[in-house]
């Protein structure tokens, strides 16, 4: 099992063992600001809360939601993973 495949199943049984389905989950994002946009766009069902860095150069991205399963949970990150520049907290 490669790395990022032992991460994702350490990561996944976290979840299993400290929430209880249904429930809010929230998700936390830093995104180069040129790219928010792109980003919100994977995010428009869920309520956000987008906060400008000091400098402007930022933003921090808390997105939530209710989640029925684990699955839905990994699959935000999964989709938000494939844009360059997005940092996953």
């Amino acid at each position: 099992m490669d790395k990022n495949n032992q991460k994702s199943e350490q990561f996944r049984e976290l979840l299993e063992q400290n929430y209880q389905w249904p429930d809010y989950y929230v998700w936390k994002f830093i995104v180069k600001i040129e790219i928010q946009d792109h980003v919100l766009t994977h995010l428009s069902s869920h309520e956000v809360n987008v906060k400008v860095s000091e400098k402007g150069n930022y933003v921090s991205i808390s997105a939530r939601k209710l989640v029925t399963n684990t699955d839905e949970v990994l699959e935000v990150y999964e989709i938000i993973s494939r844009i360059n520049g997005v940092m996953s907290l």
